[in-house]
């Protein structure tokens, strides 16, 4: 038996207290990955040699549109995935508090919905590929994943199962045992890890001249990293599929690996990107 754990900061998931308005660190988590997301948008399109024939398909100002298509996105999908997906028994019966999205409970593969369904519509208005729209997206995604796994720390939510490993702590509301910080997990892989991959991509392997290949390689890369941090987390929240070695989050996370192989091979398959 593990004596000793290291100790779970208490911080207070309130940030900021303003008379009857309270700030969580949770919605701050949001923002700041939005926020962060659309300036590297904006930073991505302002670097012209990134993009096939030596110019970006839109200009850094129209990032702005693409920032307030993409937070409804994120915000409409996010929160009826975790609805539909996770909890759909609870909100049928107190069917009000799926409008109470303050009071947390977004799902990533909702949201990655919503994502997706804003791209389509950004692109049919802006008359840019879809692919296009979502490389972009893609590449500023880890930025929201990273904050919104910090946020789920602080709330002391999506916690571990039980360990003896020497980073273990006992988180509040589950006992005194120990666990694994399966945020943490996340947000070291689904943010930093994942971020630099499709920076290396974007950067030094001309990945957004050829649309779709960005998307593709968060698509496998969010996926085998959420795969990886299933088998950490406790198994209430994991929800195991029946008899089966599987967890709700990794069975949602098998078809988005496929995906992004067969858009990676459909991209690989386009013309060759010229040289910078």
């Amino acid at each position: 038996m593990q004596l000793l754990a290291l100790q779970f900061p208490a911080i207070d998931p309130i940030a900021l207290q303003l008379g009857p308005i309270s700030i969580k660190w949770y919605g701050l988590a949001y923002v700041a990955g939005l926020l962060l997301g659309w300036l590297y948008i904006k930073r991505l399109l302002s670097n012209d040699q990134l993009w096939a024939g030596g110019k970006a398909p839109l200009t850094p100002e129209v990032a702005d549109d693409l920032f307030l298509f993409v937070a409804m996105g994120v915000v409409i999908g996010g929160r009826l995935g975790n609805v539909l997906l996770y909890d759909i028994a609870h909100y049928a019966k107190h069917p009000l508090e799926v409008l109470q999205i303050w009071k947390g409970g977004m799902a990533f593969h909702g949201g990655l919905a919503g994502v997706i369904v804003a791209a389509w519509l950004f692109g049919r208005w802006r008359r840019v590929k879809v692919d296009t729209v979502l490389d972009l997206v893609a590449a500023a995604v880890p930025f929201g994943l990273f904050f919104g796994r910090v946020a789920n720390f602080i709330n002391a939510e999506v916690v571990g199962r039980e360990t003896t490993v020497p980073w273990a702590m006992a988180f509040p509301g589950y006992g005194p045992n120990p666990r694994h910080p399966s945020q943490l997990y996340e947000a070291a892989l689904e943010g930093i890890a994942l971020f630099l991959i499709l920076r290396w991509l974007t950067h030094s392997k001309d990945a957004l001249k050829r649309p779709g290949l960005t998307g593709s390689a968060f698509l496998v890369g969010y996926g085998v990293f959420r795969i990886a941090c299933e088998f950490f987390k406790y198994d209430e929240y994991r929800g195991l599929l029946g008899s089966l070695p599987l967890t709700s989050g990794m069975a949602y996370c098998i078809p988005m690996v496929i995906a992004g192989v067969w858009l990676r091979r459909r991209a690989l398959r386009a013309t060759a990107a010229p040289a910078a």
